[in-house]
């Protein structure tokens, strides 16, 4: 792998010294102050496999014990009108977060923060690999007032990543763009599939700067944003041994020319920046008459050097990619209340996407050449709306919405793959409809419609290399596309969505929502293979219940499905749903004055079902085989979560608090196994995880506040 040395490095010790410095100047004020702070230890039972879900983002996937540690500082000069504030959280874990402010009414305002967040893979590696990323986030910010009509704000963030995650390579041979790559023989063979742990070290910063004017009438707000992003490793390099384990486990030697193409360096994510510009502001022509707008530009660049990135095989005289895109943004608004019962709102967006990326021949096979492509796009959106209020209770709302998107001209000595045809535009109409009734003494709730309908330009056909043809009749079987595969992005559909919410006030003591949302997807092509129809239904009631002064109770019913149906010639016929359902039932109250106690429970059903039938031309092994199989089986994933929490006043300056949290996760994913059998790749490399995992971790902590 190469690595570059352009790095930046985040320290804590930097951020703490800064909070020592401002928190050393604030206490010289006469002021008041409020602080406490928390000291603890917490426990985790199991180990790292079963702790994997528990412990994937908060630190305790390695740890069985952790220190608990927090502070709060608050001070106050009312006669200064100065506030600084400074909170530590998880000062002794792997999640660490340090926040600071500090600001005099009206005039100045200063911040900083300092984050550590840590992310461990589920998956456990056969190979020992580590597939663990910890984040370390640094951010300062100030803003000052200039005059009582202009304000200067700046801020700056910078965040390192480290570590590895998952990531692999493969190859199936014979294939077109690897000449000379043989195929599977008895004693060869011609495909693979490697697990990398792609290696992190790279640091992502941010720079913005903006100036507001507030007048009378007119408000304006320009600034400028960065972001600059810088990466260590500028390619994975394989060492793939010349024998690998075939589909059926069977150790073979490679087939020609197949270790040579796995052992080809991978490029890696690489440096880039990115500059905009913008202006936006709100003039008021009269009190119901306001009209906004915002003109930006933005340029987007990417020229890391192929050779400093450890990158051979470049087109004669390309030593990178050039890479640039410029956006042009400018959009407007007009707001207005003509009528007491009307208001109404005009909106218009304008968005172009110029690609300017030079051309060159990154890609040859045999007989071919072809060159990189240029993804340039205009998207023009234009929005009405129209508030019209009954009566007292009732509001209505009507609206309309026009999106064009023209994506430019087809990079003629380019090719496309995986897609049978594109579309140069497309255009999408949506009206929906909306009814209010606002809150009384008990209810309150809305009903909302919406439908769109996309249609598009003629369908192009890719020649490899040599431009599109467009088909003026696609659905003609001697010039169509009669068992094609089209993007569902770029096909005619219908979007009909219906929306629910309501308030109820049942009683005194008893409070429920309620949200429910239905859509329907269809998509129509020349051809009858590709996503054809998918569809969306969520249901969510809350409940609140005060029992009494001291006790109080929540709960929550969720439920949510997503189905998905789609075809592809001569194979399988899809017909996938992913269901959802949740609950949750809490409780806290006080039974004594010194003590508060709480519960919670938390239950989650995920199942995505593949349910397969064959297209009439599937072959006869694909017949066998569903026969044989019954096809995909279904992914489940359940958790509970139990929480018990309490809290035992010692004084008035002191308390005890204890945590109980006990999880039981089953996750089956034959995607990396089936029936206890790990999925194995070709040298032999498994990726694991226990499929019933249960952790309980106990934590207690003293807490100490002082005036």
């Amino acid at each position: 792998m190469n690595r570059h040395s352009r790095r930046v490095h985040i320290r804590a010790t930097a951020v703490a010294s800064a909070v020592l410095v401002l928190i050393g100047a604030a206490q010289g004020q006469t002021s008041g102050v409020e602080a406490s702070v928390s000291a603890g230890v917490g426990l985790v039972s199991g180990d790292r496999a079963e702790r994997a879900l528990f412990g994937q983002y908060n630190g305790l996937r390695t740890r069985g014990a952790v220190g608990l540690l927090g502070v709060d500082y608050t001070r106050r000069n009312e006669e200064a009108g100065t506030l600084v504030r400074f909170e530590g959280v998880n000062l002794l874990g792997d999640t660490r977060e340090l926040d600071l402010r500090w600001k005099k009414q009206g005039d100045w305002k200063l911040s900083a923060d300092y984050a550590e967040r840590v992310r461990h893979d589920p998956n456990s590696a056969s190979s020992g690999a580590d597939l663990t990323i910890r984040r370390s986030h640094l951010g300062v910010g100030y803003a000052k007032v200039l005059s009582p009509r202009l304000l200067l704000d700046l801020s700056l963030s910078s965040e390192n990543r480290k570590g590895a995650r998952l990531f692999g390579i493969g190859m199936t041979c014979p294939s077109g763009v690897a000449p000379g790559c043989r195929g599977s023989t008895g004693i060869e063979t011609g495909s693979a599939l490697l697990m990398l742990a792609e290696p992190v070290d790279a640091n992502h910063s941010q720079i913005e700067a903006r100036l507001s004017y507030a007048g009378t009438k007119l408000r304006l707000s320009g600034g400028y944003h960065g972001s600059f992003y810088r990466n260590a490793y500028g390619n994975l390099s394989p060492n793939v041994p010349a024998s690998l384990n075939n589909p059926l486990g069977d150790l073979l030697p490679l087939s020609a020319g197949l270790q040579s193409i796995l052992n080809q360096p991978v490029a890696l994510p690489p440096d880039n920046q990115a500059h905009q510009i913008d202006i936006a502001g709100n003039y008021a022509f009269t009190p119901t008459t306001h009209l906004n707008f915002k003109l930006a530009y933005a340029q987007a660049l990417q020229h890391q050097d192929f050779a400093g990135a450890g990158l051979s095989g470049a087109p004669t005289g390309v030593t990178h990619l050039g890479g640039r895109v410029d956006t042009t943004l400018a959009q407007v608004s007009l707001s207005a209340r003509p009528l007491r019962q009307l208001s109404l709102l005009a909106k218009l967006r304008f968005e172009d996407r110029e690609d300017r990326t030079p051309i060159a021949p990154y890609n040859i096979e045999d007989t071919s050449t072809y060159t990189n492509r240029r993804l340039p796009s205009t998207k023009v959106r234009g929005q009405l709306l129209a508030n019209v209020q009954f009566t007292s209770d009732y509001r209505g709302t009507l609206g309309a919405e026009l999106e064009t998107i023209d994506r430019g001209v087809f990079t003629a000595s380019s090719a496309v793959a995986g897609i049978s045809a594109l579309r140069q535009k497309t255009e999408e109409t949506t009206v929906r409809a909306e009814l209010r009734r606002r809150m009384n003494e008990d209810f309150s709730g809305s009903i909302g419609v919406a439908s769109s309908r996309r249609d598009g330009s003629n369908w192009l056909r890719d020649n490899s290399g040599l431009g599109v043809t467009e088909v003026a009749d696609a659905t003609d079987p001697a010039t169509g596309f009669a068992t094609a595969i089209f993007m569902p992005t770029l096909a005619n559909r219908q979007r009909d969505k219906f929306k629910l919410q309501a308030d109820w006030q049942a009683s005194e003591q008893l409070a429920l929502q309620l949200s429910a949302q239905s859509g329907r997807d269809k998509f129509n092509t020349p051809s009858e293979y590709g996503v054809r129809r998918s569809g969306m239904d969520q249901l969510n009631v809350d409940a609140t219940f005060a029992w009494s002064d001291k006790w109080i109770f929540n709960g929550y019913l969720s439920y949510g499905n997503e189905t998905l149906r789609q075809a592809r010639p001569a194979s399988a016929i899809l017909a996938f749903a992913n269901r959802s359902k949740g609950l949750g039932l809490g409780v806290v109250g006080k039974p004594m004055a010194k003590i508060e106690l709480g519960a919670n429970l938390s239950f989650i059903d995920d199942t995505s079902v593949y349910a397969q039938t064959l297209d009439p031309g599937a072959d006869g092994a694909s017949i066998a085989l569903l026969a044989a199989t019954g096809g995909l089986p279904d992914i489940v994933f359940r958790q509970a979560t139990w929480k018990l929490f309490g809290r035992y006043e010692l004084d008035k300056r002191s308390e005890l608090r204890f945590d109980l949290v006990h999880q039981r996760s089953t996750w089956t994913d034959w995607s990396f196994g089936y029936n206890g059998v790990p999925f194995r790749y070709s040298d032999g490399t498994t990726l694991s995880q226990q499929p019933r995992q249960n952790v309980t971790f106990v934590g207690m902590r003293y807490v100490y506040r002082w005036q």
